[in-house]
């Protein structure tokens, strides 16, 4: 497993990314976080840019989460940390909360997905099934989690891999028009050129919807009563226009939801300096 340190004696910061990310994904954040006060910790998940494709084909929550923990509590030393992530790293500090205790002392998240509470939702009056955008901008998770070697060998090269990748961040509805830049964009999804880390990652999407075994069933089917800020970047069409309501219900003891306007799924990139500051506020008054 790969991961990036600094600050070094500072209160450990787990930063956590998603998909179609790596660690690359927190560059404006690690050394203002670190110069704030942190030990910031951004691994590569298991089977994402430089960390290794795993043996096991384990892709799910509670496989992230357990090397999380053994990084953290295991290799770095620390009883506990704080965290934050969103998308897929999100929902992996989510569980890393519950699944061992103490560990996650505070988190930040941002366009995430969240708790399945069914009953919850509806008794607050939240829609039971997707709107007709969201399941336009949500066409990939189904064709990634059913269809992963279909759309490997679709791709078929580096290149093929690395422009899917990049459109996730310069269309799709995901970041807000512009906010990352041709460039970046294709430094992002470098790391996806290599075939079998590519499909290693889609192996998070097959988990989700049941065509690869999980490891064990994630903790993910009650509220999370880790204190929580919540962010949420409003540009992002691919999460739940609900998101704010609905996290609401999910963290209880929660500060948020907190609007960042002009951000969107990628918002620890789009809008870092706000990221930064309203996380080293929320970290540290605890």
């Amino acid at each position: 497993m790969a991961w990036w340190r600094e600050g070094a004696g500072g209160k450990p910061l787990l930063l956590v990314h998603g998909w179609p990310e790596t660690k690359l994904i927190w560059e404006r954040n690690v050394r203002p976080l670190a110069e704030a006060g942190f030990e910031v910790i951004v691994p590569d998940l298991r089977g994402f840019g430089d960390s290794q494709v795993p043996a096991d084909g384990f892709q799910d929550l509670a496989a992230h989460s357990r090397d999380l923990e053994a990084l953290v509590r295991g290799i770095l030393g620390h009883s506990s940390c704080f965290a934050a992530g969103g998308d897929l790293g999100g929902g992996v500090i989510q569980d890393m909360g519950l699944r061992f205790e103490g560990l996650i002392e505070r988190q930040v998240l941002f366009n995430t997905v969240l708790p399945l509470l069914p009953d919850e939702y509806a008794a607050a009056g939240l829609p039971k099934q997707p709107t007709d955008e969201a399941r336009a901008n949500a066409g990939y998770f189904v064709r990634q989690g059913r269809d992963a070697d279909g759309l490997c060998a679709e791709l078929a090269s580096g290149a093929d891999r690395v422009a899917y990748v990049k459109s996730f961040y310069t269309g799709r509805n995901w970041a807000a028009p512009g906010a990352v830049p041709e460039i970046d964009a294709e430094r992002m999804a470098a790391p996806f050129a290599d075939s079998d880390s590519f499909r290693s990652s889609l192996g998070n999407y097959e988990s989700a919807l049941g065509e690869r075994p999980l490891s064990e069933m994630p903790r993910f089917f009650e509220p999370n009563l880790t204190p929580t800020l919540v962010l949420y970047g409003p540009e992002d069409q691919v999460i739940p226009r609900e998101f704010p309501r609905m996290c609401e219900l999910a963290f209880p003891n929660r500060s948020g939801p907190e609007v960042i306007a002009g951000a969107g799924h990628f918002l620890q990139w789009e809008a870092a300096d706000e990221f930064n500051r309203r996380a080293a506020a929320f970290l540290l008054a605890g």
